[in-house]
């Protein structure tokens, strides 16, 4: 029987290895790419004689997200999620004015409720020195046990999941009432304040290691027609920082518990509200707490690659009760996958559609969310994306967007690599792409 290292030698000696490696290279080494036959053709618009042609089959990257399904995709992810953000932090590009760098902004990050006490990691305040967690140990960083419940038999998992199922509009609520505590903090209705101003934002989900989600958010005011508007004059950063709070305690949800009881949905206690600072320092923060602009982008956007963890859930929709019962997680998150789960049978739930998002511990949303007026989109980023590299295609060929008509044909036929030697070797070839891109960022952006 020939072993992994076997395949991989007769794999690299195949007569088509190096086309085949061209390919692999072309998408990055993604992990599972979509594989496609057919033809593209550049025909010439006056004549209608082929001017370009490529035909066979083409692997196109799989774009998932998640660092540990793809790390080529989700690398690709990051930086349109960076841009994305940065764009509405320091303006400048993609369309948005340097002028938001100079309006009020904070970075707000807003947490579940406590469903029960959790083993922890805990440190003091002023000398960093360890704290024992209630149970008495101190816990590893990778001790599976921490952000599990010290007492399993009293833990609302009920509880959890239904709010986690309901984060999303937990959040929309918050921007309602956020508004209406700006415009009674400026003397106006809430109808008026639209013509006033207008609260631009983006945030990220991100799951804590109790396997809830909390929200990163960079909030900023604006003039009444978005970033290009003025700011009116009573819009301070610090009007802005209390209006996040006191927004953030009033949002109140109900639901009722699968015995009928209701169930009331919040924030939790720990609402953090930090200023953002023009970009000018090496730090996320600074000594006074102060976020600084460019680090602020890169560290929201490492959140939007993160899936549930690397061994909290599944990275993919799970079909049954078998798959859960075969599931490597711990205890906890076990538990809050086989509660999504038992849930989703309800019919007062279906709503919920909890079964399709059992994977997610009960998450429906989307990992990065903004505003409408917050900087440009993704679609945008990527269309930006593929007009470049038509442009390169046409300049390579020496011919005028405007004098040829692209013909697309492919089919599907099929995801991912033949086997574990063509995955093993697509592995390294991505390895090898993101050294040589760290290595160029190194140069390029001094230490």
């Amino acid at each position: 029987m020939l072993t992994l290292e076997d395949r991989i030698h007769a794999r690299l000696k195949a007569p088509d290895y190096r086309e085949w490696r061209d390919k692999v290279t072309a998408i990055g080494g993604c992990a599972a790419p979509i594989r496609l036959f057919g033809a593209w053709q550049l025909h010439d618009t006056t004549t209608g004689s082929v001017m370009a042609h490529l035909g066979g089959e083409v692997f196109i990257p799989c774009g998932n997200r998640r660092q540990s399904v793809c790390p080529t995709c989700s690398d690709r992810y990051a930086a349109d999620a960076f841009h994305l953000m940065h764009a509405g932090l320091s303006g400048g590009s993609k369309g948005v004015p340097l002028a938001v760098s100079e309006k009020p902004r904070v970075f707000a990050t807003l947490t579940a409720p406590s469903f029960g006490p959790v083993h922890n990691r805990r440190t003091h305040p002023k000398s960093g020195k360890a704290i024992p967690c209630a149970c008495g140990a101190f816990h590893h960083p990778d001790d599976p046990r921490v952000g599990g419940p010290l007492d399993f038999d009293t833990y609302d998992y009920v509880g959890a999941v239904l709010w986690q199922a309901h984060a999303g509009k937990l959040w929309h609520r918050f921007t309602i009432a956020l508004r209406r505590a700006l415009a009674n903090a400026a003397g106006l209705t809430v109808r008026e304040f639209k013509d006033h101003a207008r609260v631009s934002y983006a945030k990220v989900a991100e799951y804590q290691r109790r396997g809830l989600v909390h929200f990163h958010a960079v909030i900023r005011i604006d003039g009444p027609d978005g970033p290009h508007d003025s700011t009116p004059r009573w819009a301070t950063t610090k009007l802005l920082d209390h209006c996040v709070k006191s927004a953030a305690a009033s949002v109140l949800l109900e639901t009722a518990r699968p015995d009928g009881l209701v169930l009331p949905l919040v924030w939790g206690n720990q609402v953090d509200v930090r200023p953002i600072r023009p970009t000018s320092a090496h730090e996320v923060e600074d000594e006074s707490g102060a976020i600084s602009e460019h680090r602020l982008a890169g560290y929201v956007a490492k959140y939007a690659t993160k899936g549930t963890g690397k061994t909290e859930a599944a990275d993919r929709p799970i079909r049954s009760q078998l798959e859960i019962d075969y599931l490597r997680v711990s205890e906890h998150h076990r538990a809050m996958i086989q509660t999504a789960w038992n849930l989703g049978d309800l019919p007062f739930y279906e709503e919920l559609n909890l079964k399709r998002w059992t994977h997610m511990l009960g998450f429906r949303g989307h990992f990065l969310t903004k505003s409408k007026h917050y900087s440009t989109t993704f679609q945008a980023i990527r269309g930006e994306r593929r007009a470049f590299r038509a442009q390169e295609t046409l300049d390579r060929l020496g011919l005028e967007a405007d004098s040829v008509t692209v013909v697309n044909d492919w089919a599907y036929t099929g995801s991912g690599y033949a086997n574990d030697a063509e995955r093993e070797l697509a592995s390294a070839v991505a390895d090898r792409l993101r050294e040589q891109r760290r290595r160029k960022y190194e140069r390029e952006v001094p230490a």
